[in-house]
């Protein structure tokens, strides 16, 4: 808009009875806000502020959050649809994904669990759509990270393949660091411990789960390779751990 407000595009509310406002102050019931910057709210106000259900439509990125709202904030069960990223549909406080919720990945990757303040935390699962690896049987579906989460990374958990064998211990930048075990499907344990090393240009990369972004500055996470060190002997095991062999 220009400093004398003459042109532009201006803020226009529709109520459901068609009346045209340019203001939503103090209105209850269904409306129609068009925004200056071209953003879209279809639903629901109380006191001439989004709440209960409604869908918002982002006119710089295409985005779109259908669901509830609580004092103009995404609030309760709702499904956003991001630009570049994928689709998350579960539960949100406070304009942030809080509580359960399944975020669906444009790669195909799935993570299923809890989430706090935006970002994974608690008990949860992340399904790799490809795992990148060589995999006799199924290589296009299967591997997952399933533990504890906090602060968007897993802690503490497993790295389950496809044919049942895993990985169990604890994890930094999403990949097994310090001391933990491989359980292997005729019943075999090996025990050791994982270091990590900065990962040198040009090394196979292995899946890591995909990022998410909300409206924040993404923190990438450092590149790593992964060395493993037995504490028990089971050639056989360590083959297997070494080959991924199934």
């Amino acid at each position: 808009m220009s400093e004398n407000g003459d042109d532009g595009p201006k803020y226009s509310f529709t109520t459901e009875n068609n009346e045209i406002k340019h203001t939503s102050r103090g209105y209850a019931g269904r409306a129609i806000a068009n925004y200056p910057n071209g953003d879209i709210y279809d639903g629901y106000f109380v006191e001439g502020v989004r709440e209960g259900r409604g869908t918002y439509y982002y006119a710089s990125n295409g985005e779109k959050y259908d669901g509830e709202w609580l004092k103009n904030l995404k609030h309760g069960i709702g499904k956003m649809t991001y630009a570049k990223t994928g689709e998350y549909n579960g539960c949100w406080e406070n304009g942030r994904r809080h509580g359960e919720g399944i975020f669906t990945y444009t790669n195909g990757d799935v993570y299923s669990g809890w989430w706090k303040f935006g970002e994974k935390e608690g008990t949860g699962t992340y399904t790799f759509k490809s795992t990148g690896m060589k995999l006799a049987g199924d290589t296009s579906t299967g591997m997952k990270l399933y533990g504890e989460w906090s602060s968007g990374q897993l802690v503490s958990g497993k790295w389950i393949y496809p044919n049942g064998m895993y990985y169990e211990g604890a994890f930094e930048n999403n990949k097994p660091k310090g001391d933990g075990k491989w359980v292997f499907k005729n019943g075999n344990v090996l025990n050791g411990t994982y270091t990590q090393k900065p990962k040198e240009v040009g090394e196979d990369e292995e899946p890591e789960p995909a990022e998410e972004e909300e409206g924040e500055n993404v923190v990438k996470k450092p590149k790593v390779t992964l060395e493993w060190q037995s504490h028990t002997n089971i050639t056989e095991a360590a083959h297997k751990v070494n080959s991924v062999e199934q």
